[in-house]
């Protein structure tokens, strides 16, 4: 990114302004950038161990295989996620609060009596592959704005702070110049009308 500036006073106060921003902003993008990758890391962390759990109290429930083929799947359905929204280092997050189910009724003396157990099983293992569903769904949000921090902090750090300082650097030098020559000028004048004086 070519930064646009012109060889005056003005400009260099802009230029100036730009590189306070961003070398203020600086600092505070790396602690987010920090913390993002931390966050990241608990929220896959925290799906990993949902899943492993999920396996875990499924095979628990090993024994049972071949009671589930007597099990109606229409029994108990998902009907409605509540959730809440939080923001964790400025990225809103949704949070689980509550997953309601919908349960069908069904004759208690003619199902087989591991239907209660059932249905709870079932209750417990869909609401642990929810909870993983949003630990997910939030480590793949914050990993995005993790990414797009990066690259805000690799902009400003490799890009954008060196080059307002270079143009800072090419102004002040050429201002310099400019007023060197001027004071050469005049010296050059000055001699001149001493001499013509002189004469």
């Amino acid at each position: 990114m070519a930064i646009k500036y012109q060889f005056n006073k003005t400009s260099l106060n802009d230029l100036n302004k730009q590189l306070k921003v961003r070398t203020r902003a600086l600092p505070t993008l790396k602690n987010k950038e920090s913390a993002l990758r931390l966050e990241v890391k608990r929220a896959k962390d925290k799906a990993e161990e949902l899943q492993q759990k999920i396996l875990e109290q499924m095979k628990t429930y090993d024994y049972m295989v071949a009671l589930w083929s007597e099990f109606l799947l229409d029994l108990i359905e998902i009907r409605d996620v509540k959730m809440d929204v939080v923001k964790v280092a400025g990225v809103r997050i949704p949070i689980l609060k509550e997953v309601m189910f919908t349960q069908k009724p069904y004759n208690l003396f003619s199902a087989p009596f591991w239907f209660a157990d059932g249905l709870r099983i079932i209750k417990e293992l869909s609401m642990i592959g929810v909870e993983s569903e949003f630990y997910i769904a939030k480590m793949r949000l914050l990993d995005y704005s993790r990414k797009k921090t990066t690259q805000k902090v690799n902009l400003y750090e490799k890009v954008q702070i060196p080059g307002y300082q270079e143009a800072i650097r090419k102004i002040k030098r050429f201002m310099e110049d400019e007023e060197n020559l001027s004071k050469a000028a005049q010296k050059i004048v000055k001699q001149r009308q001493n001499e013509e004086a002189a004469q």
